[in-house]
């Protein structure tokens, strides 16, 4: 008959095919200072990944000198803006963004942004340091650390909209 399947019996690596899967010890890897945050509004939600740098801010590949729509621009920067240059010297944030329209977009771009550098202050410099920044970002917009949770609401019949209902007429 058929014989059961069993597992490889190699004691050291376990194997896939023709690739062995080596393990090399936490030790050895280079620990780079790094943290994954989220922002997000509406549907739009952007991944930002803050590390050790210098001072690099992109935005899906491009620098965020070049955002689209140039009026909100400078809504993208506010976090920066406001903590001054000199506490994003030292660290590169990359953004992945997607989903929603682009006003929502950028504002999901800057509270990533806002949230990463507080989130990399907690875990990587200090926690008076952190709480300084938040405090500062804090009094400037609470959207910028704490995510809007308005969303759109479904349309129903008898109707064009959420709300809105087809005119009726008694003649």
């Amino acid at each position: 008959g058929k014989t059961p399947w069993r597992l490889p019996t190699s004691s050291h690596s376990p194997t896939f095919g023709h690739r062995t899967l080596h393990t090399t010890p936490k030790s050895i890897m280079p620990e780079a200072q790094s943290v994954q945050v989220f922002g997000k509004k509406k549907t739009a939600t952007a991944c930002a990944f803050a590390k050790q740098g210098r001072g690099l801010i992109k935005v899906n590949g491009q620098p965020i000198e070049n955002i689209e729509p140039e009026c909100l621009r400078l809504k993208a920067f506010e976090p920066v803006l406001i903590l001054g240059q000199d506490k994003f010297a030292n660290l590169d944030i990359r953004i992945r963004v997607k989903g929603g329209g682009y006003t929502a977009q950028i504002y999901a771009i800057r509270s990533a942004i806002a949230k990463s550098i507080v989130a990399y202050y907690a875990k990587y410099v200090d926690e008076s340091a952190k709480n300084e920044l938040r405090a500062t970002l804090l009094a400037y917009d609470r959207n910028l650390l704490v995510a809007d949770p308005r969303r759109r609401e479904p349309k129903k019949y008898g109707g064009r909209g959420a709300r809105a209902r087809f005119q009726k007429s008694y003649r």
